[in-house]
C-alpha cells in the first residue's frame, strides 16, 4: 500500500501547493474534496497523516465548510492550515474574528517554542506568508500557542501530540521556513519513508494497471504532447499490443506537427493511427466565437471521430487519456463553479461503451517529465512545451477558419523556432502566439495596410498552476517581431504578454 497524506480540499487557491511541497520532499501526497475523506479506512488507504488546506470561507459562516476533525485525528497526525487552523479553534472552544485589518504578505515569526516539533530547526525571525481576512483570538481550553508574529499572537498553536495549525501559509514560496515545517510534519510526526520517486511511481502504476486491465484492449487518444506520450508509454510497458493509439489532426495543429509527431512515435513502438479529420472541426467551427462553445464542438467533434475510429476495433473496454493534475483541479472548483473546460476531462458518451483509464491523473506536468525520463523517452518529447488539446483554436480570438489558422501556424513557427535557434526553449514553460480578433494600421515600403496584430505569450512556471509572464531578451523580441511582419502575409502588428497567472490564464481563451 502506497503511503501517503491527504490534503483536505476547503477551496483554497493554494491547495494544489501544499500537495506539490509534500511530493517534492518525496512523499506521496492526494488532494481530495473535504467532504469525501474516508473515515474508518485510514489503514487501508496508506493516509498516515492529514493536512487542512485554507478557504475563500470565513468558519463562522452559514455554509461553511466543515469537517469532523476529531475522527481524523483519533487515527492520524492533522496540520490545520490557514482556514483549517481557524477551523480547529472554532470547532473545539476557541474564537474566530475579523481581523482588524486584513493580514496578506510577508511576516516574520517574533517568537517560536523550542520545544514543538514541527518548528523543529526553525528559528525566530523566519519569514512567512500570510492571507487571511479572519484571526484566532483566542485559544480553545488545553490548546498552546508555539509561534507568534508581532501582528498575530496565535500564528501557530498545538493542540496535543497529534495536531497543530498555523495561520500563515507553509506550501507558499515566501514563506522560507515552510518545507521546514511540512517536512517536520511529514517526516518528523508522520513517519513518512520518503520513497515516492519517478520510479516507484512507474512500478506501483504498471502493476495496477495489469490488475486493471488484465487482457483488455485499450485505446488511447494521442495529441503529440508530453501528458499522452507518457501515458501512451506507461501503458504500453503493462499491456503492450493491446494498446491501440489515434493520433486525430483537427486542423489546428501546429505547422507540420502532424507528420511530426506520427514520425517521433516510430521510436517508441507504439501502435498508432493518424486521422485527419480537418474538414468536419472547420465546418462545425464556423460562425463560433464563444471560447466555451469552440472548446466544446471540438471536444464533442473530437468523440465523435475517435468514437468512428474506435468502432473498427471491436473488442476495445478501455479509453486511455493523459489527463494530470491541473486539468482536473482547474475543470472544477470545491464549489463547483465551471473554470474552463479541458478536452480530456469528463464523461464519455454512453454509445462508446468504453471506461476511462487515466494512469496520469494524480501527477503536475514536471512528475509526468520524471516518469517520461525514467520510461527512457527521447528528451526532445519529454521537454516539449504544454499545447492546447483544442489547439490553435483557443488561439485564435473569435471564429477560426483555415485562413486564420494558416496564418497562425506561421507566426507561430517563427516563434518556437526562434526560441529554440536562440537556446530559451526549455528556459520557457509554454509558448504560443496568440492571433487578435482586430487589425491595425501600418506601413510597408510606400503603402498603408491594414492588417492583424498578434500577441507572443510565454510564461515560466513549474506545475501551471501559477505562471509568470518570461523575460524574454528585447533582442530576441524585436528579431522574432521583425520577422513574423516580414514573412507572415496579413500581420503588421506584434505585441509581448506580460500579464501573470493569476489574474490571467496562461492561453487566452
Amino acid at each position: 500500500m502506497q503511503e501517503k497524506i491527504v490534503i483536505l480540499d476547503f477551496g483554497s487557491q493554494t491547495t494544489q501547493l501544499i500537495g506539490r511541497r509534500v511530493r517534492e520532499l518525496n512523499i506521496y501526497s492526494e488532494i481530495i474534496p473535504y467532504d469525501k475523506y474516508p473515515f474508518g479506512r485510514e489503514a487501508e488507504e496508506g493516509i498516515i497523516g492529514v493536512i487542512l488546506s485554507g478557504s475563500p470561507l470565513s468558519v463562522y459562516d452559514k455554509d461553511a465548510f466543515k469537517v469532523d476533525i476529531a475522527a481524523i485525528n483519533a487515527a492520524v497526525p492533522v496540520l490545520g492550515i490557514c482556514y483549517g487552523a481557524q477551523l480547529m479553534a472554532h470547532t473545539f472552544g476557541g474564537k474566530v474574528e475579523p481581523a482588524p485589518s486584513r493580514e496578506y504578505g510577508r511576516a516574520h515569526l517574533s517568537y517560536i517554542d523550542p520545544a514543538c516539533p514541527i518548528f523543529k530547526g526553525i528559528e525566530p525571525g523566519a519569514q512567512v506568508w500570510m492571507s487571511h481576512g479572519d484571526t484566532i483570538t483566542s485559544l480553545p481550553e488545553g490548546y498552546t500557542c508555539v509561534a507568534s508574529t508581532p501582528e498575530v499572537k496565535f500564528a501557530a498553536f498545538c493542540a496535543g501530540p497529534k495536531m497543530w495549525g498555523v495561520q500563515f501559509h507553509p506550501e507558499v514560496y515566501h514563506s522560507e521556513c515552510g518545507m521546514q515545517l511540512l517536512e517536520n510534519f511529514t517526516v518528523g510526526v508522520c513517519g513518512a519513508s520518503r520513497s515516492w520517486s519517478a520510479e516507484s511511481f512507474i512500478e506501483t502504476t504498471v502493476a495496477e494497471l495489469k490488475a486493471q486491465l488484465g487482457n483488455d484492449r485499450v485505446i488511447l487518444g494521442l495529441s503529440g504532447g508530453v501528458d499522452s506520450s507518457v501515458a501512451a508509454v506507461l501503458l504500453n510497458r503493462a499491456i503492450g499490443s493491446n494498446l491501440t493509439c489515434i493520433f486525430v489532426d483537427h486542423g489546428m495543429l501546429r505547422k507540420n506537427e502532424f507528420a511530426d509527431v506520427l514520425r517521433d512515435y516510430e521510436c517508441l513502438g507504439l501502435n498508432v493511427r493518424g486521422v485527419d479529420a480537418s474538414d468536419k472541426f472547420f465546418a462545425d467551427l464556423a460562425g463560433v466565437t464563444d471560447p466555451e462553445r469552440k472548446r466544446k464542438i471540438i471536444g464533442a467533434d473530437f468523440i465523435e471521430v475517435f468514437d468512428k475510429e474506435a468502432a473498427k476495433i471491436t473488442d476495445a473496454r478501455w479509453l486511455g487519456q493523459g489527463t494530470i493534475y491541473p486539468d482536473c483541479i482547474e475543470s472544477l472548483s470545491i464549489t463547483g463553479t465551471v473554470i474552463k473546460s479541458h478536452h480530456n476531462v469528463g464523461g464519455l458518451p454512453e454509445r462508446m461503451n468504453l471506461r476511462l483509464c487515466e494512469p496520469l491523473r494524480l501527477l503536475f506536468k514536471d512528475e509526468v517529465r520524471a516518469v517520461g525520463r525514467a520510461l527512457g523517452m527521447p528528451e526532445h518529447l519529454i521537454t516539449r512545451h504544454p499545447f492546447p488539446g483544442p489547439g490553435l483554436a483557443v488561439r485564435i480570438l473569435g471564429e477560426v477558419t483555415r485562413e486564420k489558422v494558416g496564418i497562425l501556424q506561421e507566426a507561430d513557427h517563427i516563434f518556437i523556432k526562434g526560441l529554440r535557434d536562440s537556446g530559451l526553449y526549455n528556459d520557457v514553460w509554454q509558448a504560443g502566439v496568440i492571433l487578435l480578433p482586430v487589425q491595425s494600421v501600418g506601413v510597408m515600403g510606400d503603402e498603408r495596410t491594414y492588417e492583424r496584430a498578434v500577441a507572443l505569450r510565454a510564461v515560466t512556471s513549474t506545475d501551471a498552476m501559477t505562471a509568470d509572464w518570461a523575460h524574454l531578451p528585447y533582442e530576441f523580441l524585436a528579431k522574432v517581431s521583425n520577422e513574423i511582419i516580414n514573412k507572415v502575409r496579413g500581420v503588421n502588428r506584434v505585441c509581448y504578454d506580460i500579464s501573470s497567472k493569476p489574474p490571467a490564464t496562461i492561453e487566452w481563451e
